[in-house]
C-alpha cells in the first residue's frame, strides 16, 4: 500500500434472507462483537409465536442487523438529496449504532415479561450503553457523548433531527420487524412498501430551527401500508389466541419463580430464551413452563372482541399484574378450578396505529399528520380505534372447562382497582 494513503475503513458483508447484503462498517463490527449484542442471537424476536408459526424462530440479532441496514439506507437517501445538513456527523453515527443497539435490553420471549411487571427493556438497554465491554467500545469510537446520544435516540428523547429514524411514527424498527416477522411466519399480512417509504423520507423544518424526520406527500400510500400491516400482524400473529395463551402461562410461571426466589429480575434480564427456560423448568411448581414447552396450552373459555367489552374497562386488567393474578386465582376458585389454572388476557397497545409526523406537500408546504388523518388522503388513522378494537380481544384461558358463568366478568372489569382489591381482601365473590 502506498504511503500517505489512509487505510480503508474495515467492513464486512452479511447475507440476510430479507435484505440480501448488509454491509457493516468498522464501528458496527466492533459493537457487534460485544457480549451485550451477541446475546441477541439467542433471543427470539417473536417469543412464543413459533408455537403457531414454526418459522418464527428468527432472533433479535437478525432484526438489529436489519434495522441498521435500513437506517444506513435512509441516511444515504437523505444525503443524496442534500437533506442531511441539519444533522451532524456525530448524529449520523449515533443513529446507525442506535438502530443496531435499540434492543440490547430486551428480555427473552419478546414483550411478555414487561407485561408481567418487569422493567421496560429500553431502560435496561440504555443502562448497558455505558457498562462493560460495550461501554468501552462506544467510548473508544465516539467518546463519552456517543452513548448518551444513542440512549436519547432509543428513548425517543433526542433533539437530533435523526431521532425519528429510531423512535417515532415512522421509525425503521417498525418497518424492519413487520417485514421480517411476516416473512418468517409465512404470512402475507405484513407487506410494507419499504422502497417507497425510504424514498419518501425527508427532513422537515416543522418549526423555526426544529428539524424532524417526516414524509413527502408522495409517500402517504406507503405510510398507510405500514399502518395497515401493523394492524394485520397484531390481529393475526402477535395476538393470535394460542400465542397469547402461551404468553400468559409463561408470565405466570416466571412470576412464581421470582416470588419463590428461584429467579431474580437481574438474572432474567441477562438470560436468553434457552437459558431462562432451562432455569424455569428446573424449579417450576406451577408446571406451566413444561406445559408451554410441550405446547399443552390452556384453551379459551371466553373470547370476546374489544367491541363487546364495556368502554369503561379499567386499566388494572393490563397494567397491574399483581392485582390481576389475585383476580385470576379468585375467579379460578369460583369456577371450580385450582388457582393458577385460569388466566385473563386483554393485551394493550394504544399506540398501535398512532401517527404524529410532519408532511411535506407537493407544493412545498408543511403540514402535520396526526391520528385525525388528512382529508382525502390519509384515512387509515381516522379508523384506528375501530381497527384496534378489531385486533384486541378479551380472553379467559383455562386448563379445563370453567363451571361459572364467565359473562359476569363484564361487571368485574369495569370496577376500579381499589374496589376489586377490597372485594378480594373481604373474600367476597367477584362474579355476581
Amino acid at each position: 500500500m502506498r504511503r500517505g494513503r489512509p487505510l480503508p475503513d474495515r467492513f464486512e458483508v452479511v447475507r440476510d434472507p430479507l435484505w440480501d447484503n448488509i454491509r457493516l462498517d468498522g464501528a458496527a463490527l466492533r459493537v457487534l462483537d460485544t457480549p451485550a449484542v451477541q446475546r441477541l442471537r439467542y433471543v427470539r424476536q417473536l417469543g412464543h409465536a413459533f408455537l403457531v408459526y414454526p418459522g418464527a424462530t428468527h432472533s433479535r440479532f437478525e432484526h438489529a442487523l436489519g434495522a441498521y441496514h435500513l437506517t444506513k439506507s435512509a441516511l444515504t437517501a437523505l444525503a443524496e438529496r442534500g437533506e442531511l445538513d441539519p444533522a451532524s456527523e456525530e448524529d449520523r453515527l449515533a443513529a446507525r449504532l442506535a438502530a443496531l443497539l435499540h434492543d440490547i435490553g430486551h428480555y427473552p420471549f419478546s414483550h411478555s415479561l414487561e407485561e408481567a411487571g418487569f422493567l421496560h427493556h429500553e431502560s435496561l438497554g440504555v443502562a448497558k450503553l455505558t457498562r462493560g465491554e460495550l461501554g468501552d467500545v462506544l467510548a473508544s469510537i465516539g467518546g463519552p457523548g456517543l452513548a448518551i446520544r444513542i440512549g436519547e435516540m432509543i428513548r425517543g428523547e433526542s433533539a437530533s433531527p435523526l431521532g425519528g429514524l429510531i423512535s417515532g411514527s415512522l421509525d425503521l424498527d417498525k418497518i424492519e420487524y413487520l417485514s421480517r416477522d411476516a416473512r418468517m411466519c409465512g404470512v402475507p399480512y405484513g407487506a410494507v412498501d419499504v422502497d417507497r417509504l425510504l424514498a419518501s423520507l425527508t427532513l422537515v423544518e416543522s418549526e423555526p430551527g426544529r428539524w424532524e424526520i417526516g414524509v413527502h406527500e408522495k409517500g402517504i400510500s406507503a405510510l398507510e401500508s405500514l399502518l395497515f400491516a401493523k394492524y394485520q400482524m397484531y390481529r393475526n400473529v402477535y395476538w393470535h389466541h394460542a400465542v397469547r395463551s402461551a404468553t400468559c402461562m409463561f408470565k405466570r410461571a416466571v412470576r412464581r419463580a421470582v416470588a419463590d426466589g428461584v429467579l431474580t429480575p437481574a438474572r432474567i434480564a441477562e438470560s436468553n430464551d434457552g437459558g431462562l427456560m432451562a432455569a424455569l423448568l428446573a424449579a417450576d411448581p406451577t408446571g406451566l413452563g413444561a406445559r408451554v414447552q410441550q405446547r399443552r396450552l390452556f384453551k379459551r373459555a371466553l373470547d370476546l372482541p374489544a367491541s363487546d367489552v364495556p368502554a369503561e374497562v379499567q386499566p388494572w386488567l393490563s397494567d397491574q399484574p399483581d392485582l390481576l393474578e389475585r383476580v385470576e386465582d379468585a375467579l379460578a376458585e369460583e369456577s371450580g378450578l385450582t388457582p393458577g389454572l385460569l388466566l385473563l388476557d386483554f393485551p394493550e397497545r394504544t399506540s398501535m396505529l398512532a401517527v404524529d409526523l410532519p408532511l411535506r406537500t407537493r407544493a412545498g408546504g408543511v403540514e402535520r399528520l396526526t391520528n385525525a388523518g388528512r382529508a382525502g388522503q390519509l384515512g387509515l388513522p381516522r379508523v384506528a380505534d375501530a381497527l384496534y378494537e378489531s385486533a384486541r380481544r378479551l380472553r379467559v384461558f383455562t386448563e379445563g372447562r370453567a363451571s361459572a358463568k364467565l359473562e359476569g366478568l363484564m361487571g368485574l372489569i369495569v370496577l376500579p382497582a381499589e374496589e376489586v382489591a377490597r372485594r378480594l381482601d373481604a373474600g367476597a365473590p367477584l362474579l355476581r
